[in-house]
């Protein structure tokens, strides 16, 4: 599955297979627990998303104001399960997430903005509460609008030139 219709996490968790609901929902499990108060869970872009709600940030992603503003997501795709989280934007932040995942000792394999798995004990699960827990939403909000102001104008040119 790459994109569900589903449209609570529980009926995408129903739509899985034994194995990879156990997967995720142990993962789901991890995220919950270390989830800062004032995101919320739901289903966005086809897979569980944990987000910013617009009564917190009114003005929504930036990509779609309609959205709420993303923080991570799990899904199940086709060959494996797919973890995106927010430090992608950061370098900083990945860096200290691959210097944390080295000490596990566990192979990363990640993609353009997520941590893709084939089970869980690919996951080196206290490492992915920290980064969850890594930011309340305050902080969270700060630094997307200080990413907006440092590279959404380039994003914009680009656009505006390729058109």
């Amino acid at each position: 599955m790459v994109q569900s219709k589903a449209t609570s996490v529980d009926q995408y968790l129903a739509e899985l297979s034994p194995e990879r609901r156990e997967i995720l929902s142990a993962v789901r499990q991890v995220i919950q627990k270390n989830l800062p108060a004032g995101y919320q869970e739901g289903m966005q872009y086809g897979m569980i998303g944990y987000y910013v709600p617009h009564d917190l940030y009114p003005a929504g992603y930036h990509c779609d104001p309609k959205q709420p503003l993303p923080y991570a997501h799990l899904a199940s795709q086709k060959n494996y399960c797919s973890l995106y989280l927010c430090i992608y934007q950061d370098s900083d932040d990945m860096e200290w997430f691959s210097e944390q995942w080295a000490k596990t000792g566990k192979k990363l394999d990640m993609g353009k903005s997520c941590v893709r798995f084939r089970k869980l004990d690919d996951l080196p699960l206290p490492l992915i509460g920290k980064v969850i827990k890594r930011y309340p939403v305050k902080k969270f909000i700060q630094r997307y609008e200080t990413l907006m102001e440092d590279h959404g104008p380039k994003r914009l040119r680009r656009k505006k030139k390729s058109t």
